[in-house]
């Protein structure tokens, strides 16, 4: 896809570089947060998830730019990256005072729901070493411009972490652009992270800013009107309907607001109950709206990291496929896999994807 000027792989260390926190996520499996006595823990977080999908189900050459507390919580997080096949030589270890009173590492707790009963998260990510990050702690000329990205990745989680962390993203976005670095941007609204620094009048503010160094602006059914202030015709307040005319308007509007933008790319939920819905995709590129096969009743056992995982299949997609059309597919086919394996990060295979954007069934492979 010409058009993108994604820079050759033999020119650069890096495929997809994400800037993020990483969480310890504590999974009560099929009970729930307030009952039960055991967890499965994992590692997650919405930046980084789309690095270590690009990475484990992909085979991109994929780093992470974060922070820890240097303590055994945070060396968990930093072997569970590991496992993933993720680069840590650009986590920054900050001290531990011994009790978290300065820095400390997140958690995140999340059930995943059943029937009628919605999945439920309740994160404790006060003060982390991430959160702390601010302009100057990161040289993005020596990532950039030494090691060299191909494309780089960041989203609206790390950007709510705190008053700092939007200064952050700005900066390594400006840079990637100096250094010819294709930019991606996941809107990923959170309300319960924005509500203590201005709600959802200071995400707009912050968005707005961010997206004009964005070339490749991702987001879900809500996000768009809730992070940049664009509206949605005919989306109800349940998101029973999404009427795919309403979303085409709403992507055009994108584009006329934000002309860098290269390529757009939605995810289309419909909830029927926590374990059902209907889902699928729409992207716009080069003036031209793609749509990729539509799943009604998708059956899903965990519906967290499901938009990660379209994220990173689309960047798969465009970057190595060079087509906007498959590339919207293999999002939506990736994250749909995403969503029928526990945790936050993808555990499907490159082959899975090809399947089932092939059109492939789910009887048994032997």
């Amino acid at each position: 896809m010409a058009f993108l000027n994604v820079k050759p792989a033999d020119a650069c260390r890096w495929d997809v570089v994400s800037l993020g926190e990483v969480m310890l996520r504590l999974d009560p499996g099929e009970g729930r947060i307030h009952t039960t006595r055991t967890f499965s823990v994992w590692e997650g977080g919405g930046e980084y998830n789309v690095c270590r999908g690009a990475r484990r189900c992909f085979g991109l050459r994929a780093s992470v730019v974060t922070a820890l507390a240097d303590n055994p919580v945070g060396r968990l997080v930093e072997d569970f990256i590991l496992q993933g096949g993720v680069d840590t030589s650009h986590i920054r270890w900050a001290a531990y005072d011994g009790i978290g009173r300065n820095v400390r590492n997140g958690l995140n707790f999340t059930e995943r729901g059943f029937g009628v009963r919605g999945a439920r998260g309740c994160s404790d990510r006060g003060h982390t070493a991430v959160a702390q990050l601010k302009p100057g702690d990161i040289d993005w000329d020596a990532l950039f411009g030494q090691e060299g990205v191909r494309w780089f990745h960041t989203g609206g989680i790390f950007a709510a972490l705190s008053e700092t962390t939007p200064e952050v993203a700005i900066e390594a976005l400006k840079a990637a652009k100096k250094h010819g670095t294709m930019t991606s941007y996941d809107l990923n609204y959170r309300p319960s992270l924005w509500k203590g620094i201005g709600g959802q009048a200071r995400a707009r503010e912050v968005n707005k800013e961010i997206a004009k160094y964005v070339d490749v602006m991702i987001g879900n059914e809500e996000d768009f009107t809730a992070s940049l202030g664009l509206e949605v015709p005919g989306v109800d307040a349940n998101l029973t309907a999404l009427p795919i005319d309403g979303f085409k308007r709403m992507i055009g509007e994108a584009v006329k607001a934000y002309p860098n933008f290269k390529v757009v790319a939605t995810t289309l939920r419909s909830v029927k109950t926590a374990t059902v819905n209907d889902w699928g995709a729409i992207c716009w590129a080069e003036g031209q709206f793609h749509e990729a096969t539509h799943r009604p009743g998708l059956e899903i056992l965990d519906r967290v990291g499901g938009g990660d995982s379209f994220a990173s299949g689309l960047i798969y997609g465009l970057m190595v496929k060079g087509d906007a059309a498959q590339a919207v597919n293999y999002g939506a086919a990736h994250g749909a896999l995403a969503m029928t394996t526990p945790g936050d990060t993808s555990m499907a295979t490159l082959a899975e994807v090809e399947k089932l954007v092939g059109g492939g069934g789910a009887r048994v492979d032997r």
